[in-house]
């Protein structure tokens, strides 16, 4: 078996962080448990490409006991778990390609050998290994029966190769699903980017104006758990209709121009290009804080920094680089701002990603998916689908099942009621 990866003797420490998020992950584990029985997969080659992460490789190893062919590579080049990718080799027998910390080369070379794996399905995060595929390794699109897109900045990508009449695949951007989108993004996002920035910085958020830029559903889990921790959080938005709920859910919001003058952290969740750029990092004041929860590491304009800044100081702390700026307006003449995460995933270059309950049900609607794209091949065009509802309403039933939540149902007069337009006042 081919691989690329950091150190097999980390293996035996993967392991035991698989085994770990598995135990919260009681959906997957049923998906898992009916694919080992009906093998819905068997003879399809797959190439993932996704953070590599413990709750990943549970989902790997339920496409591998579906009767997959699995490989798996980085969709981040910070976001690897070593260990984790260590064990998926030696303990599962999954080729993986990921280091963490590897350079642009060394990512796109992993790209290329998910490729060259001549998969018939691909799952994608970020749409880096679909792009690829595109651009370099059209022959290939005939073989592809269909693909899911796991991250809102990869749907957008492929949702723009649509609209060009350019895709060649179909795509199920499971990134869209209820159970993934409005709960992986809301309370994954939420949750794990205040546990990077905690981890990279150790400060207190309390009292801190935090400036949260973008308010979809990524932007609004961070900003409600950064207020929940006693922040004073403002939304910069472009959007007028999330502007205007940020304002009715209590948050200040005003442009980044302003922001950018009392802000102590900024935070970037918006999936566009240069959202904080040279002209911000002017106005920002000494000893403020700039980090991205965004895919990929384009929101800060980082070259923009690097052209501002007299002196670099890599590692200040672990995921923390100071910019020093020369500033003539201050008696100091330099200010220092603290990059954190290099601009990527602060979540996942700081700290572990989401936890494993949430990606539970992201990583189960996942694998049916896959299976729902193998059974309707034959019907599937080349274009973005949404994941059927029924998926959906199965994986929110069997995790509310899980967490011993009951429900209530609609009797029939009820039912009736809903599909009628007779009845009046």
């Amino acid at each position: 078996m081919t691989y690329d990866i950091k150190d097999i003797k980390l293996a035996e420490a993967g392991k035991k962080r698989i085994e770990w998020a598995e135990k919260d992950m009681p959906v997957l584990n049923l998906v898992k448990e009916r694919f080992i029985k009906e093998k819905p997969l068997k003879g399809v080659k797959m190439s993932a490409c996704l953070h590599v992460t413990a709750e990943t490789a549970n989902l790997v190893r339920t496409l591998k006991a579906g009767g997959a062919d699995v490989l798996l590579s980085a969709s981040n080049p910070l976001s690897t778990q070593d260990d984790v990718a260590a064990s998926l080799v030696k303990n599962y027998g999954i080729p993986v390609f990921a280091i963490n910390g590897e350079g642009r080369d060394t990512y796109y070379k992993h790209l290329k050998a998910a490729l060259d794996f001549k998969p018939n399905i691909t799952m994608d995060d970020g749409a880096d290994l679909l792009s690829l595929l595109h651009k370099e390794y059209r022959g290939d699109l005939k073989n592809i029966i269909g693909s899911m897109e796991e991250t809102t900045t990869g749907v957008i990508r492929l949702k723009a190769l649509e609209k060009k009449g350019d895709l060649g695949v179909p795509i199920v951007a499971v990134n869209d699903a209820k159970t993934k989108n409005m709960f992986d993004n809301r309370y994954g996002t939420g949750q794990s980017t205040l546990d990077g920035i905690i981890r990279a910085t150790d400060i207190l958020l309390a009292g801190r104006n935090i400036v949260v830029a973008g308010y979809g559903w990524c932007g609004r889990g961070f900003a409600t758990r950064a207020r929940g921790m006693g922040a004073k959080v403002i939304v910069a938005e472009v959007d007028q209709i999330k502007a205007l709920e940020a304002n009715m859910d209590g948050f200040r919001v005003m442009p980044m121009r302003e922001a950018a003058k009392i802000g102590d952290l900024f935070c970037t969740l918006t999936g566009d290009i240069n959202v904080i750029r040279g002209e911000h990092f002017k106005l920002m004041k000494g000893g403020a804080m700039v980090c991205n929860s965004g895919h990929f590491d384009v929101e800060i304009n980082i070259p923009e920094l690097k052209k501002l800044a007299a002196k670099v100081n890599k590692n200040v702390r672990n995921y923390v680089d100071e910019y020093v700026i020369k500033v003539k307006s201050q008696k100091s003449k330099v200010k220092s701002i603290y990059l954190l995460g290099e601009g990527r995933l602060i979540n996942l270059a700081a700290a572990e990603g989401h936890p494993a309950s949430v990606m539970d049900m992201s990583f189960s609607t996942q694998a049916l998916s896959t299976e729902f794209v193998i059974k309707n091949k034959a019907k599937l065009e080349k274009k973005v689908y949404n994941v059927p509802e029924r998926i959906e309403n199965w994986i929110a039933e069997l995790k509310l099942k899980s967490m011993g939540i009951k429900i209530d149902k609609l009797t029939k007069e009820q039912e009736e009621y809903l599909k009628s337009w007779e009845i009046g006042t």
